[in-house]
């Protein structure tokens, strides 16, 4: 029977399949080679390192990346755009003594064959046809104040320099200022080159002034020649051509250059400012910042045509029922002017607080030490002493020795304390001041337990040698502010004066960035409004809402308005010049609301002197200028968010100012000036041309009101004898009671030690002392104490007032309930 044959093949288990080839270095071919056909797993996305994309891919995202800058510019140069589209604010700023704006504006317009009438100063409006593009020139003087203004606003900010006449102080004050302040797009011109002989030296005149100009912003690549008609078209075109930089603080809120103001004939009608929108759309809701006038509310906001030759028509846009447009009114949401919270909103549990407070103070037997009061009649700092005990005795056992009762030269025994510590050595002193519970040592009046000390009993010295010595010791006083930098925070006492008098709100601290400030302490010392004032517990929350709300809404950009303010004094009138710009600026929601503001505030290199904490101050944040009297602290985040208070702001440091004031929201850069008055460095005539200095720059912080700045005072006292550890201090108390009062503060050195106070020796404020160690007869030794300093409220500064009255202590009040202004 034949048989079938069947087709051989093998078990699966003995088929043997070969990894693929991995490498982390495979070619572009191989990879391609081993995906061909294959599609991606859209669940396991590559990133864009790692994903190959090809040619297609490469040209289809440097497309979109076109297009989406594409749009961006289309939005920011729309509002230029049309008939109707806001005109480029350019702001001519003469630095140069013998610098002439109005001549710059001619020779500009006259390059474009446009004739316009400029004046010496003011605002000037263009219609550039060839562009197809509006400029609205701000011709300036050299004046420091109307050079911010117009720059605060301002699309273009152009320098006229001058090739035979240096930039003298006034000028580089200017371009300091206005570019510390925030600066848009920056061009540089050079006035009457034509008539620097030889002709060769003008091309060495540009290079200097070109390098001059880089000196302040490296970006500036040329200095554009005035006399030369073509390089004045090429200025135009950039002008109505280039999209400004902008500014970031700006831009986050609504504002306008005020073109006409129109005063009311009575007292019930509204002052209307008319401009055109910039930044963010002007929401009728929120309150306006003008200029140096105040902060208003809007009664509406209606529309305005701008007059032309083609267009007759009234300055107020009516509709076919002859009335006004009105584009937007407040609504029930509308902000208020009130600058601090109700009085109700004080609770009852912060009335009991302070009476418990009241309560407490009065049963002070010490100075506080964190949060304890020291001392008790059966408490003391010192450490427990230690009992001499055989050794392995238990802390059960080592209650029944009641003394010591051993020889100190057995071997057998060891140091035991009181809280069941069993150590060979004697306890070292503690190096952070922790409070102990063992009994109280003796003063003069019994036996020591010390008996090397008792050699310094010495008999009551002579009042009047007392007083030599002490006038001896202290004849070192120097400059105020030397004395700050070389010995910090050092005050000496009089002998007359009692020190836990004079310093009874002051306290001790174990450790100034982590031990807990007791608040509860300073309630009694509070400024009146302190608990009104606004309080922000997530800043960046905060912040980010309010910012948003900006983003939605109001009369939109490029919109030409008639803006009805509220309430606005009569005294502001006569204090307006249509010559000098004017600003409006919407304020975000809070913003007119006061709080306790933090400035990171840094000197400026070429400023000589140190600068006193309270002194005053004219600090510019924004749109807003204030008279203000700030606190210096350190800067840094501790642990218990208190900060030592520093005396003076020397040159080449950086601090946190503190003072009260309305709110700014975000990161807005701060101008901090000083007034010169005439003295020997600087006569009447040098002062009125240079009126302030530019003292420092800064940015506005988070406030906080729980932010504790400590003044930090230091009392010193002299080694008068020395046995090993312990020491006999004169010259830091002189009575017997403020060495009791003090005693449970830490002492230390200059050098290192740490100690403690022992006990008070006679009446004249001599007391033995502890040290970890031996110290040096040239060292001193001192205790540091702590107050909590309160800020002071900012007031507003209106330079035109100044001016105008020739005072310089003239300052302005805002009424909380209209929001006036007062003289």
């Amino acid at each position: 029977m034949p048989s079938s044959v069947s087709s051989h093949s093998h078990r699966s288990t003995t088929k043997v399949s070969h990894k693929p080839f991995k490498s982390r270095k495979a070619t572009k071919s191989a990879l391609k080679e081993i995906s061909k056909g294959k599609v991606s797993d859209l669940s396991h996305r590559k990133t864009p390192h790692q994903h190959l994309m090809s040619k297609f891919e490469r040209r289809n995202q440097a497309r979109q990346k076109q297009q989406t800058k594409h749009k961006e510019h289309l939005r920011e140069t729309n509002v230029f755009a049309g008939r109707d589209g806001a005109p480029r604010i350019v702001a001519i700023v003469p630095l140069c003594e013998g610098g002439d704006a109005a001549a710059a504006v001619r020779l500009l317009s006259g390059s474009l064959d446009i004739e316009t009438e400029i004046p010496d100063e003011g605002l000037v409006r263009t219609d550039i046809d060839r562009f197809k593009q509006k400029i609205q020139y701000v011709v300036l003087k050299r004046d420091l104040i109307a050079c911010l203004d117009a720059g605060r606003v301002a699309d273009f900010v152009i320098f006229v320099l001058s090739p035979d006449q240096e930039v003298d102080a006034l000028g580089e004050l200017i371009i300091r200022s206005v570019e510390s302040q925030g600066l848009s797009t920056l061009l540089t011109v050079v006035q009457g080159l034509d008539k620097v002989e030889p002709a060769k030296r003008r091309t060495q005149v540009l290079s200097s002034l070109k390098s001059w100009i880089m000196h302040f912003h490296p970006e500036q690549e040329k200095v554009h020649n005035l006399d030369s008609r073509q390089e004045c078209a090429n200025l135009m075109r950039s002008l109505c051509t280039t999209t400004p930089k902008g500014v970031r603080w700006r831009d986050e809120r609504s504002w306008m250059l005020v073109d006409e103001v129109h005063w009311p004939e009575n007292e019930q009608e509204n002052v209307v400012l008319t401009g055109v929108v910039r930044g963010k759309g002007l929401k009728a809701d929120r309150l306006v910042h003008v200029g140096d006038w105040g902060d208003f509310q809007i009664e509406k906001i209606t529309a305005a045509l701008l007059a032309s030759k083609k267009r007759k028509s009234e300055e107020m846009a009516v509709d076919e029922s002859g009335e006004e447009k009105v584009l937007e009114s407040p609504s029930t949401e509308q902000d208020d002017l009130a600058e601090l919270a109700p009085e109700e909103i004080m609770m009852e549990d912060d009335l009991d607080m302070d009476g418990a407070m009241s309560v407490a103070t009065t049963d002070k037997r010490g100075v506080l030490l964190d949060d304890h009061h020291y001392f008790s009649d059966d408490q003391t700092h010192m450490p427990a002493i230690p009992k001499r005990l055989p050794k392995g005795t238990s802390a059960y056992q080592a209650a029944w020795f009641l003394g010591d009762n051993f020889s100190d030269s057995g071997s057998d025994l060891e140091d035991y304390d009181e809280q069941g510590d069993v150590s060979m050595d004697a306890p070292a002193l503690p190096q952070d001041g922790i409070e102990g519970f063992a009994p109280r040592e003796p003063t003069e009046a019994a036996p020591t337990e010390y008996p090397q000390s008792e050699m310094f009993l010495d008999p009551k010295p002579d009042d009047e040698a007392e007083a030599e010595q002490l006038a001896a010791f202290r004849a070192r006083k120097g400059d105020e502010a030397e004395e700050d930098r070389e010995f910090p925070d050092e005050i000496e006492l009089h002998p007359q004066v009692l020190a836990r008098e004079r310093l009874a709100r002051y306290r001790g601290l174990k450790s100034l960035r982590t031990s807990h400030w007791e608040e509860a302490e300073d309630r009694a010392h509070e400024p009146e409004d302190w608990r009104r004032l606004l309080q922000v517990p997530d800043y960046k929350s905060a912040r980010s809402q309010a910012t948003r709300e900006a983003l939605v809404g109001g009369v939109p950009a490029g919109t030409r308005v008639h803006v009805h303010l509220r309430n606005v004094p009569t005294s502001v009138r006569s204090l307006y010049s249509p010559s000098r710009p004017l600003n409006l600026f919407s304020l975000l929601r809070h913003e007119h609301k006061r709080a306790v503001l933090n400035f990171n505030i840094t000197l400026a290199s070429d400023y000589p002197s140190p600068v006193k904490s309270k002194e005053e101050i004219i600090m510019q944040c924004g749109p807003r200028r204030f008279v203000i009297n700030p606190l210096f602290s350190d800067g840094g985040n501790t642990q218990n968010d208190v900060h030592k208070f520093d005396r003076f702001l020397h040159p080449g440091r950086s601090a946190i100012a503190t003072f009260v004031a309305p709110l700014t929201w975000g990161s807005v850069p701060t101008l901090f000036f000083k007034r010169n008055a005439s003295d020997d460095q600087m006569s009447e005539e040098e002062s009125a041309k240079l009126p302030f200095t530019l003292m420092g720059t800064g940015t506005s912080l988070a406030p906080s009101s729980s932010r504790v700045i400590a003044k930090r005072i230091i009392l010193t006292g002299h080694p008068y004898k020395i046995h090993k550890k312990l020491v006999t201090i004169r010259y830091m108390f002189f009575n017997r009671e403020d060495v009791e009062w003090f005693k449970a503060l830490q002492l230390w050195t200059k050098r290192g030690r740490s100690g403690f106070i022992k006990e008070s020796l006679g009446t004249h404020g001599y007391f033995k002392a502890t040290f970890d160690g031996k110290i040096n007869p040239q060292d001193s030794v001192g205790v540091s104490l702590y107050k909590r300093m309160w800020p002071r409220n900012a007031r507003a500064w209106n330079p035109t007032v100044e001016m105008a009255s020739g005072a310089k202590d003239v300052t302005m009040e805002v009424d909380e309930e209209t929001g006036g202004v007062s003289i």
